[in-house]
């Protein structure tokens, strides 16, 4: 499918804004012909000629060619490594930046690929879906060239800024900090509370027969009497408070995304009219931590189902006096059908939206770790909604159906390389740590680890 060209008004004010909330610094585009935008500061005679591709960033689909920029021996400093990947090229001429009096010119569009990772242009009208409808990495012109594990934007934004620094001496650019959010999507608060007698039964058959786990068997039916009134202190899924205290150790705020309502297998069965889980909300909300939004299974393709779920959600916290300056949240399963889930966000009144990261393997799905405005890219139009990229779901990493690296050394070091590389560009490393997975020690440790380390 080709998209509507991103060369146009709405497109290239949404890239003067990326580019302000990165360099700190108001820039001005201009088409100057079929095959170069002007970036312009100031007002003055510098300016920086960067080329354009319209035909390759405009492309959903993964088949694009992908070239290769030795940076550093052209007296570039990167910040990962040597070599840039270069989405959409097939050849790179040499130098790739040329310096003249008053300006620079740069033969790559580092524009192009900004619209085309930041917008999701890729997976638009995709058919080549997981058993969930969701776009996989596998599929990705990332995956496939090997950059999904590198902020591939936030690269070639850092060689831009350094082409800024050269066309205008004077110019002073944003410094950004490292920083860390954690999330927890709330779909299972408790292993045994919200389930019938009949599956608690069939769960302690298990625990007896195929495990030969006395003390789960035995434990089973107890923290069920004991979860009539709350949540048992005891129960494997409950770690809320855990959590929490993880997080102010290192300075964190916690997220904790509810599901308000769906009827999918996929969806758990807890009900947020639940007393139990108002107590768990107020709770959060009262040791300074956040609550937002987690709609359920079916709904990403549905704005009205979206838009009702946040109502419930404020109507509950509302009446539970949970206040918030804004609210965010996540898909549930990661389900995203590119614009109309990123326009029903905005539509439902939503601050932002922290979905984008593929289920089947961590890494950075829009190519960057900072949050940005959202666009939609069919109807050319910029949203008030903010686009938060997931960079670790700690399933993708473990899930034996996905990365496959178990509990152990290989997967704290990914995580950790994930972590560093947004440090390498002074972004945000997002992490997603559901609170049913961390029924052992040995997840619990990495948890510990990936939140306390520091290079």
């Amino acid at each position: 499918m080709i998209m509507k060209t991103w060369i146009t008004s709405a497109g290239l004010q949404w890239l003067e804004s990326i580019l302000r909330e990165r360099f700190g610094n108001l820039f001005q585009l201009r088409l100057h012909d079929d095959h170069a935008v002007l970036l312009n500061h100031g007002g003055g005679r510098q300016h920086i000629r960067l080329a354009i591709d319209g035909a390759a960033f405009t492309r959903s689909d993964s088949d694009l060619p992908c070239a290769q920029w030795n940076a550093k021996a052209e007296g570039w400093h990167t910040v990962l490594h040597p070599s840039l990947p270069a989405p959409g090229a097939a050849h790179l001429p040499s130098p790739l930046i040329e310096e003249t009096a008053n300006s620079c010119i740069i033969h790559y569009d580092i524009l192009g690929l900004t619209y085309w990772m930041l917008n999701r242009i890729e997976e638009i009208g995709r058919t080549d879906l997981d058993i969930h409808d969701r776009f996989p990495a596998v599929a990705s012109h990332a995956y496939k060239h090997g950059y999904l594990e590198r902020p591939i934007v936030d690269e070639w934004l850092h060689i831009l800024g350094q082409v800024m620094e050269r066309v205008w001496p004077r110019i002073v650019l944003k410094q950004h900090q490292f920083s860390m959010k954690v999330s927890h999507d709330v779909d299972n608060p408790s292993l045994y509370a919200f389930k019938p007698w009949k599956t608690i039964v069939r769960m302690m058959a298990g625990h007896l027969l195929k495990r030969r786990d006395i003390g789960a068997f035995l434990t089973a039916p107890y923290i069920k009497l004991a979860s009539r009134a709350a949540l048992c202190p005891g129960d494997p899924y409950n770690t809320f408070d855990w959590l929490m205290e993880q997080s102010e150790r290192h300075g964190l705020q916690s997220a904790f995304y509810f599901i308000c309502g769906g009827n999918h297998p996929n969806d758990p069965n807890y009900r947020l009219d639940d007393p139990r889980i108002r107590q768990l909300m107020r709770h959060i909300h009262g040791r300074g931590h956040e609550i937002g939004l987690h709609p359920s299974y079916g709904t990403y393709k549905r704005p009205e189902l979206i838009a009702g779920q946040a109502q419930r959600l404020w109507a509950v916290c509302a009446e539970e006096n949970i206040r918030q300056n804004a609210w965010g949240g996540r898909m549930h399963y990661l389900r995203w059908c590119q614009p109309i889930t990123l326009r029903a966000w905005s539509d439902a009144g939503m601050a932002y939206d922290s979905t984008l990261s593929y289920a089947d393997h961590a890494g950075f799905r829009c190519g960057t770790c900072f949050e940005y405005p959202a666009f939609d890219p069919v109807a050319q139009e910029g949203l008030p909604l903010r686009i938060r990229p997931l960079i670790v779901m700690e399933g993708s990493v473990i899930g034996e159906q996905y990365m496959n690296l178990g509990v152990g050394e290989s997967a704290l070091t990914k995580i950790l390389e994930l972590k560093e590389a947004c440090r390498s560009v002074a972004g945000c490393f997002t992490l997603l740590w559901h609170n049913s997975s961390l029924t052992t020690e040995a997840e619990k440790n990495i948890y510990q680890s990936v939140l306390g380390h520091t290079p």
